[in-house]
């Protein structure tokens, strides 16, 4: 064992891989050791695009086992992507577990509306609509009789803490992204709840970040090696990443990864028209809102690479010597769930298209840092506020040519903060539920 000092494990979840954390405090400073990592992909099965959390779980308890076999480990949290869930009847689980970038809404969202306005779900929620928000996938699971026996709805990061308590919970900044629960009570919104049938919801408590669930189960603690609290962190990954950064007033955030998030802390939410119409999103964080876009960030040229098999950073010292110019709208619908990403990108760019895997990423980045400009200016005038900084955490911090990019179009100072921005958050909600 190391040191008497105190040890925190989070487990960062992503919709690309997943990673254990140690943490502790040194002298105000928190210090992380990534102690486990996994891939993690989404599966296109019969059901369509589907995730196998058994096969994520194992690897949670992996994390958990190397971190008791080095640490005296005081408490454990979990942080995942938003919008995904795990139904169950009772203690058993329904399956398949679907993915949010499964087709199976698209005939839904329709329907959503005809009952409830997306304009009225907006004032509501403040959540942007996106056609693979749980509000939807959960529409489609009534349709499809998948509700009539189902008894909770845990949110990933709480079905994981499920397994390992024996508690279920539901908690504020995972479920604020699923558009369905209302901005101002922060609880589930009961209109909405009694409008689409999600009655097993009725009387469910949400929780805010930092509430203690408990211990490990008998099994847990006897297959794991240990024993340690549970706590409920910030634990949409993106609402834990913002936690990491304590910044000036004038400063937007965007965390870059799979997804890039793009916004600012603000203090209530703003469901205003222009927000409405610029389909911004107000997702809970610890005390504030999170006021955001969501662009589809590193999923574009990891999808594509990957499929080639060719690591990104190859092509670093190249990018600067591009002349290609083109660029793309990212936001587009056909690069959601393409079954090519490279296919869909082409036809985005068909009237000069790239020659080489250098150029295609440069019209990848710069089209990204393009997006950024343009919603910085557009939450720049839905604020009726001026932002000087801006500070990127994430794996795109470490993207040089694209800061630059941003720093070139954008007249605000870049800010790349290469740090383990959502472990960080994790941790330091830890470090407080543990005083």
């Amino acid at each position: 064992m190391k040191s008497n000092r105190k040890y925190y494990l989070a487990i960062d979840l992503g919709a690309s891989s997943g990673r254990a954390i140690v943490g502790y405090e040194n002298k105000g400073k928190i210090c992380c050791e990534e102690i486990h990592r996994f891939h993690n992909v989404m599966i296109d099965g019969p059901d369509g695009l589907v995730w196998d959390y058994d096969a994520i779980f194992n690897e949670v308890k992996t994390g958990i086992k190397k971190a008791f076999a080095q640490y005296q480990i005081t408490s454990i949290s979990i942080d995942t992507w938003g919008v995904d869930y795990v139904l169950m009847n009772h203690d058993e689980i329904i399956r398949p577990f679907f993915a949010y970038r499964n087709i199976r809404t698209n005939d839904v969202v329709d329907k959503v509306h005809s009952i409830i306005p997306f304009e009225e779900l907006y004032k509501k929620t403040g959540i942007q609509f996106a056609s693979f928000n749980t509000i939807y996938q959960l529409y489609d699971d009534y349709l499809k009789g998948r509700l009539d026996t189902a008894t909770d709805m845990l949110m990933v990061p709480q079905y994981f803490s499920y397994l390992l308590t024996g508690i279920k919970s539901y908690e504020y900044t995972e479920c604020s992204t699923g558009g369905f629960v209302n901005c101002v009570t922060k609880q589930f919104d009961e209109d909405i709840i009694n409008a689409l049938h999600f009655d097993f919801l009725k009387g469910k408590r949400i929780s805010q970040p930092g509430e203690i669930l408990g211990e490990l189960i008998p099994a847990m603690q006897k297959e794991l090696g240990g024993n340690a609290k549970v706590i409920l962190c910030a634990s949409h990954d993106t609402a834990s990443a913002f936690e990491s950064l304590d910044t000036p007033d004038d400063a937007l955030i965007l965390s870059s990864g799979t997804w890039s998030l793009l916004g600012a802390k603000i203090k209530e939410p703003n469901t205003s028209i222009k927000s409405y119409e610029a389909n911004f999103t107000n997702e809970g964080g610890v005390g504030y809102i999170r006021y955001l876009k969501n662009i589809p960030g590193m999923w574009i040229p990891n999808s594509i690479f990957r499929k080639k098999n060719v690591s990104i950073s190859k092509f670093d010292s190249y990018l600067y010597s591009s002349v290609y110019k083109e660029t793309f709208d990212v936001n587009d619908p056909s690069l959601v769930a393409p079954k090519d990403m490279e296919k869909a990108v082409l036809k985005l760019l068909k009237h000069n298209p790239p020659k080489t895997d250098v150029s295609l990423l440069v019209s990848i980045y710069n089209s990204l840092a393009l997006c950024y400009k343009n919603n910085i200016e557009i939450i720049e005038n839905n604020l009726n506020k001026k932002f000087h900084e801006l500070y990127i955490i994430g794996g795109g911090a470490k993207n040089a040519y694209l800061n630059e990019r941003v720093k070139e179009l954008v007249n605000i100072k870049v800010i790349p903060m290469p740090i383990e921005a959502t472990s960080i958050g994790n941790i330091k909600i830890q470090i407080k539920s543990n005083l």
